[in-house]
């Protein structure tokens, strides 16, 4: 729990605040770019949230906050915002919130499935998620992007008997997946689902492209909402960015709308314009 004698002098005076125990995620400042800014190695309160909506996507964050940085000091409506997770972002899949410091803070996803439903990556392992997935029908399989956020992955597997699938670059942070991939090809999982190896952010780490929309990037590609631009992180590069550059490359072969990345901004663009915004981003980091 957030405490009021740790919050950050930045914080705006009010009800809201975020305490040192900040690890810069930027959880909140997705979740509640109105509410929360960036200070400069933290999240700080830069406006306190006085519409009912704005109070809302506060307490979101507040839930979402993987070191339970943020806190209030005036009436705490946060259970009446846990039923909102996960939060819809069409209607085949939502964000998880619940974020864990395992993965620092990074963003899982519930993809609903004719034929099964799939997690990606994994939030903190908590009843009210668990309550979730089951009133939509469970969860069948468990797709890990790579090592670094794998969270609670084995909780939620072990509790719906979900497959886990990893990269076997990555193996050692998941060893007893159920599925084991291999290889730089790309590999066909169920209709419309479909894995890609990208390796580099981390040896293993690979992306899921559903329907030719929704391409699940974990830490590989992400929207930057400064620069308006997709990115990568070169300083979050963990095995070999010449590797990562190919990797990125090699989306120039599929199709889709959605950039759902486990770190940085979601985004959807028509497909022309996404590809627009791949081809941009692989010009600038050519460059580099």
């Amino acid at each position: 729990m957030a405490d009021p004698k740790k919050r950050y002098a930045d914080n705006a005076p009010g009800d809201f605040f975020v305490d040192t125990t900040c690890i810069d995620c930027d959880t909140c400042r997705q979740l509640a770019p109105a509410v929360f800014a960036a200070g400069d190695d933290h999240s700080f309160v830069e406006a306190q949230p006085v519409s009912a909506d704005d109070r809302r996507t506060a307490f979101r964050a507040l839930l979402a906050c993987p070191t339970a940085s943020i806190g209030t000091t005036g009436p705490n409506l946060a259970r009446e915002a846990m039923a909102d997770f996960p939060l819809p972002i069409t209607d085949a899949v939502g964000y998880c919130g619940y974020t864990s410091r395992k993965s620092f803070g990074g963003s899982s996803y519930f993809l609903q499935r004719a034929g099964g439903n799939w997690l990606v990556d994994a939030p903190r392992y908590l009843p009210q998620l668990v309550k979730a997935f089951e009133e939509r029908g469970g969860l069948a399989h468990i797709f890990l992007t790579h090592r670094d956020d794998v969270a609670d992955a084995d909780l939620y597997a072990s509790r719906f008997g979900a497959e886990r699938i990893i990269h076997t670059g990555d193996l050692d942070a998941a060893p007893d997946a159920e599925r084991v991939l291999a290889g730089l090809a790309p590999v066909t999982l169920a209709p419309g689902l479909v894995a890609l190896p990208t390796p580099g952010h981390t040896r293993g780490h690979m992306a899921l492209l559903a329907d030719e929309t929704y391409l699940f990037t974990g830490d590989h590609l992400a929207w930057d909402r400064d620069a308006q631009a997709l990115v990568a992180f070169r300083g979050a590069c963990w095995y070999d960015w010449a590797t990562l550059v190919r990797s990125m490359a090699s989306l120039r072969d599929h199709r889709f709308e959605w950039v759902l990345p486990g770190h940085g901004d979601r985004i959807h663009l028509p497909a022309a314009e996404m590809r627009a915004a791949l081809e941009a981003l692989l010009e600038g980091i050519g460059r580099l």
